[in-house]
């Protein structure tokens, strides 16, 4: 086993199964199966929002640098079929991040058309915390628990040509699940030969669904072992191993509609009217607390014509 190392600087911006073949974007490094590897990323901003970064600097972002992947890495032996084992063996934030607003983007877009900016100071562990924890408010003693995981992980696809790093696919890419933190494992299917694996989007906490489209933003320095399985071969999705966070008292909102994607929008209103009634908060401030400690879940999708789909919200995090 050998241990290799990635800058901030060897990243791409587009899934591309023609790095290993020609100039296009070139594996920045080959490795063997079973190495590991560190990735030091930049945020899922390319380096555009900084501590200092206001609201304003929203209006200025350059959409056609977001989410960068560190990468690619030709994984010696990978083939068509194989899987990619990704385990995930340690992962460290900055001591800040963002989380924004952006218009256009989140799923409520059209209600929050205007653009917002928090920028986070994230704390180290303390007893009790596993990772450590940012305040959303202190004042209000509101204290976000930090689970950082990398947002992008993913192989190249099968399919000719270049494909945007913002969503995701069968092969990875932008999964955003956040229970990918330090001791899990990812099963990647493997499309082209050498995998072509990258990596990035650095998030310190999250909720389920990232509601308002982003999470704790942040820089991040994961480490990885990257194991070719070809005796793993059924997975065509990315599947995973994690264990789950210590048991959690949740209030939970619903949204019922025949149209799926209704029903979820219904279950975040409700929850935004719910924590702007108890809480005291904007409705902008319960959106973006919304996208970093609350979960979507489907509750119910059998029962037809209506779904049930909630969104559950942490109690810890009043300190509770």
């Amino acid at each position: 086993m050998s241990i290799h190392a990635i800058n901030r600087s060897q990243c791409h911006l587009a899934w591309d199964n023609r790095h290993a073949r020609t100039s296009v974007i070139p594996p920045v490094l080959r490795v063997s199966s079973g190495d590991t590897i560190t990735f030091d990323c930049l945020d899922a901003s390319n380096g555009q929002i900084t501590p200092a970064s206001t609201t304003h600097s929203i209006a200025s972002l350059v959409f056609s640098q977001l989410d960068q992947v560190n990468g690619p890495v030709y994984v010696e032996t990978a083939e068509p079929g194989d899987t990619l084992q990704v385990d995930v063996l340690r992962v460290e934030t900055a001591d800040w991040g963002w989380t924004a607003c952006i218009p256009g983007f989140g799923l409520l877009a059209n209600e929050f058309p205007e653009p917002h900016l928090k920028i986070w100071k994230l704390h180290k562990n303390e007893e009790g915390d596993i990772y450590g924890y940012a305040y959303f408010d202190e004042s209000r003693k509101i204290k976000v628990p930090l689970r950082p995981f990398a947002g992008e992980m993913g192989v190249a696809p099968g399919e000719k040509g270049a494909f945007s790093t913002i969503p995701p696919y069968k092969t990875g890419g932008n999964i955003d699940t956040r229970h990918l933190t330090a001791g899990s494992m990812l099963y990647l299917p493997v499309a082209v030969k050498g995998a072509l694996f990258s990596i990035g989007d650095g998030h310190a906490a999250q909720g389920d669904g990232e509601v308002c489209g982003t999470a704790i933003e942040t820089l991040l320095k994961v480490t990885v072992r990257l194991t070719v399985r070809k005796d793993y071969r059924y997975p065509t999705t990315p599947h995973f191993l994690t264990t789950v966070v210590p048991p959690e008292t949740y209030y939970c909102t619903t949204g019922i509609d025949a149209d799926i994607r209704e029903a979820t929008r219904a279950a975040v209103r409700n929850m935004i009217d719910f924590l702007c009634g108890e809480f005291k908060m904007t409705r902008v401030e319960a959106y973006m607390l919304c996208s970093v400690a609350c979960d979507l879940r489907m509750h119910e999708v059998v029962d037809m014509p209506n779904y049930v789909i909630g969104m559950m919200l942490p109690k810890s995090i009043f300190g509770v």
